[in-house]
């Protein structure tokens, strides 16, 4: 099938003539040049690795506590390896053939933020630290983060509201 078999020429009220894809000949096009996704695979590459990452996480918990780091302490540490490790990885190229084959595994865990915060600064650092990686260090991530916060702060304040009347 051709482009030209998806498209139907339509006439604005202008008169100015254009094409638009035709839905069921276009959706019928992209199924025949997409390959068929093993859902069953992705599936259980996602929950492996996934699940890998967050018994490193537990391992080094236990890690932190068998070297004598308070439980406290050693709670702070975990995120703050995982984050560290993601953005290095992420740094020399590794992180991302990990997360083509594990898919949404590498995006769910603390990894995968860390992962979408330093990804879009190492693809503009050429272009300089303030317009390269300055502007572009939160691009994909400042958005959670901002959302995150005003959600944070909604919830806190309703449990202080909360509080003071209970």
């Amino acid at each position: 099938m051709n482009n030209a078999a998806v498209l139907r020429k339509n006439t604005s009220r202008k008169g100015s003539v254009f094409l638009l894809p035709d839905n069921e000949k276009y959706n019928n096009y992209v199924k025949a040049l997409s390959p068929p996704s093993p859902k069953i695979k992705d599936f259980v590459s996602a929950f492996c690795i996934g699940g890998l990452i967050c018994a490193t996480g537990e391992m080094l918990f236990i890690l932190y506590e068998y070297f004598g780091v308070s439980e406290t302490t050693s709670k702070m540490l975990v995120p703050v390896t995982l984050i560290t490790a993601a953005a290095l990885l992420t740094g020399i190229g590794v992180f991302d053939k990990i997360a083509k084959h594990a898919g949404a595994g590498t995006l769910v865990p603390i990894t995968g933020f860390a992962n979408a915060v330093t990804a879009p600064a190492i693809e503009f650092k050429n272009e300089g630290y303030i317009l390269g990686i300055g502007a572009n260090l939160f691009k994909i991530a400042g958005p959670v983060i901002a959302y995150g916060t005003a959600a944070s702060f909604i919830c806190g304040a309703i449990y202080y509201v909360i509080k003071i009347i209970a």
